[in-house]
């Protein structure tokens, strides 16, 4: 009995091939395209102060976005990133009279300790990633504005000023700090035994547990990741605005990040990170926003491409993942 070979249809294929491309490659064509545009518009979008304001505006993002790629590459969401951002700004003006040292340290360690919670519930509680981080999101924020009052506070001291406010070249400190962040990120995931771990999780949870992989660890070290990370981009926010304020600074970042996330090629589905394209991601949607305030646009407005851009990036993402 001769075995039927069925060959794939050329149009599937095509388009196959396009969702591929546009997922690898989109938002690199889409950044291009957008920086173009927006050189068209404003002849002074490529000058040398507005490219250093942009790079302040997305470090932070960057960071978070960084995190949160980590944590969505194992099909998993980090909601409380934002509210981590708050808790570590609450921390400085506490502690900044013992030196910015120990303020920054306690920072990043309140940061781990809250991805810590958030991963422990994923990993050993079996909660559900978007409501064990959706409840640390409200608790953690509401801890925030317990330790330092729902108003902002200011923060003068030179080390905490420099990380936010100093260029090195002509670049921010806080862009050298997210390019050192990224590499090690890129680094972890692509050439370390925990980076290959990570992605075999997100592509299939049971049988990494079947082949005896150390799922509940990496589960709860990525969403420590995800926590420090969001620490130190609040270490960044409070020394650029030399002030803390845990009841505004982070909101929305949770969202920010999946955007940059998903326009940058990882999937939702996990089993994939795309630091680079993560990176992209965020400068393409903080460039996006700059583009339209510039033009006196509405926020509305930008939040109405965010939401279309993500559609589109998820849209693109499910596709591929039904072939």
């Amino acid at each position: 009995m001769t075995a039927t070979v069925i060959e794939p249809v050329d149009g599937a294929g095509t388009r196959e091939r396009i969702l591929d491309l546009s997922q690898r490659y989109g938002v690199y064509v889409a950044l291009a395209v957008l920086i173009a545009v927006a050189t068209a518009l404003n002849t002074d979008f490529m000058s040398v102060s507005n490219w250093r304001v942009q790079m302040f505006q997305a470090a932070p993002t960057v960071l978070v976005a960084l995190g949160m790629a980590l944590v969505i590459g194992t099909e998993g969401v980090d909601l409380s990133v934002g509210a981590t951002i708050a808790l570590a700004a609450s921390i400085i003006p506490l502690y900044i009279g013992y030196g910015p040292a120990p303020a920054i340290v306690l920072a990043l360690l309140l940061g781990a300790a809250s991805g810590l919670v958030g991963g422990s519930m994923v990993a050993f509680a079996g909660v559900q990633p978007i409501v064990a981080t959706l409840s640390l999101m409200i608790g953690v924020r509401g801890l925030a504005e317990l330790l330092n009052g729902s108003s902002a506070k200011p923060v003068a001291d030179s080390t905490i000023a420099d990380l936010g406010e100093h260029t090195l070249a002509g670049i921010p400190l806080m862009a050298w700090i997210a390019l050192a962040a990224t590499a090690v990120v890129a680094y972890t995931v692509r050439r370390t035994t925990f980076g290959r771990q990570l992605v075999a999780i997100g592509d299939n949870k049971r049988a990494s547990l079947l082949a005896g992989l150390p799922v509940r660890r990496v589960l709860v070290t990525v969403y420590v990741l995800s926590g420090v990370l969001a620490a130190l981009a609040g270490v960044l926010i409070v020394g650029h605005g030399a002030e803390a304020d845990p009841a505004n600074q982070g909101l929305n970042m949770e969202l920010s990040a999946i955007t940059a996330v998903v326009v940058g090629g990882t999937p939702l589905s996990g089993g994939r990170v795309r630091v680079v394209g993560t990176v992209a991601g965020a400068m393409f949607m903080q460039l996006i926003s700059a583009v339209l305030i510039q033009h006196n646009v509405p926020t509305s407005t930008t939040q109405i491409v965010e939401a279309v851009l993500i559609c589109l990036a998820v849209y693109v993402s499910r596709e591929r993942g039904t072939r």
